[in-house]
């Protein structure tokens, strides 16, 4: 099972990676066009804002995983052991409700979008809203994968550990 973790985060990362790369590339070639020849490519700026989209979702499991989006931990270290993992099962609860809740408005969202297209691409909007049902899924699926870990000893820091 930890095999298969480590596959699922290194290749949710990998495509991260390569995503971020190939914005980049695209958008530095769209500035050196704009700037050497005058001319830029239509849809790069459209490319580069969905590529955005994407990947701001499709990273968001992974922040989850490494505990990097915004938490307020000091009631649940004032709380005594047994208390600490009855809060943090609720805040799992809770959390997973969301997120299930956020893929079903997210596909609804999307399938209202079906009929309206992108300004340069032509695309169906409803594939540039697909990145929020499919990254709310991903972040379901990290969170089902940390929650073991997490209802044992919270979200721990390495640099935290070794000072404490």
């Amino acid at each position: 099972m930890r095999r298969l973790e480590n596959a699922f985060v290194t290749l949710n990362g990998s495509i991260l990676v390569m995503g971020l790369m190939a914005m980049a590339v695209m958008l530095g070639w769209n500035v050196l066009g704009r700037y050497l020849t005058g001319n830029s490519l239509t849809w790069a700026d459209e490319v580069a804002r969905y590529s955005m989209i994407w990947l701001t979702f499709l990273g968001s499991g992974l922040a989850l995983r490494e505990g990097a989006h915004a938490a307020i931990t000091n009631a649940q270290e004032a709380l005594p052991g047994q208390g600490q993992r009855a809060l943090r099962a609720l805040i799992l609860l809770v959390l997973l409700g969301f997120f299930a809740f956020m893929v079903w408005v997210g596909i609804d969202y999307m399938n209202r979008m079906a009929v309206q297209r992108s300004a340069a691409l032509r695309i169906p909007m409803k594939w540039v809203y697909a990145a929020m049902p499919v990254g709310f899924a991903l972040m379901i699926v990290h969170l089902v994968l940390i929650a073991p870990r997490y209802l044992r000893a919270g979200l721990q820091h390495p640099e935290e550990t070794a000072l404490g």
